[in-house]
């Protein structure tokens, strides 16, 4: 073999050699880039995730001061009610044992006595009469308003899958 083909060979050898380094260093930079790119995307994805679920979080506690509000609304409401409740028993009682004593009363009670005992039973009848009226019509109207509240209370619908099905 002559100089010059162990020459040519030797270069041509080298040239390989620095192809395939360069193919190399190439395609190991492409790769570099790709895993880069999906760094990022993964990166964008984790934050665009933790973005949605603050704003989960913001609505899930803003929904959750409201109804707590709504409840210590309610259980004000509830021991006012009760307490009214408790005054109005109280007084209930009072007014048996009046109407008892005046029961005793009437027994000696003079005609004329009798007559405007019973007049003032009639005024006092028709005064409950008309609140009794007045409460029923509260009553239905709060009843509307429950309802109208049930019917236009926000549902969030739970995804069907088919695993559910």
């Amino acid at each position: 073999m002559s100089l010059a083909t162990l020459t040519h060979a030797a270069a041509a050898i080298l040239a390989g050699l620095l192809a395939w380094c360069f193919q190399e260093a190439r395609l190991g930079a492409e790769l570099a880039d790709e895993r880069l790119q999906t760094s990022e995307y993964r990166l964008q994805v984790t934050q665009e995730r933790a973005a949605a679920n603050a704003r989960v979080a913001a609505v899930g506690q803003q929904i959750a001061g409201v109804y707590q509000g709504a409840l210590n609304d309610a259980i004000k409401k509830q021991a006012t009610l009760h307490a009214a409740a408790d005054r109005a028993g109280r007084e209930r009682d009072g007014l048996r044992q009046q109407l008892s004593d005046a029961e005793q009363r009437l027994a000696d009670a003079s005609p004329a006595a009798l007559i405007e005992y019973a007049r003032s039973l009639n005024r006092v009848f028709g005064q409950c009469s008309q609140r009794y009226t007045e409460l029923a019509a509260r009553a239905d109207g709060h009843a509307a308003d429950a309802a109208t509240c049930r019917a236009a209370w926000p549902v969030i619908p739970t995804p069907t899958t088919k695993e559910n099905q």
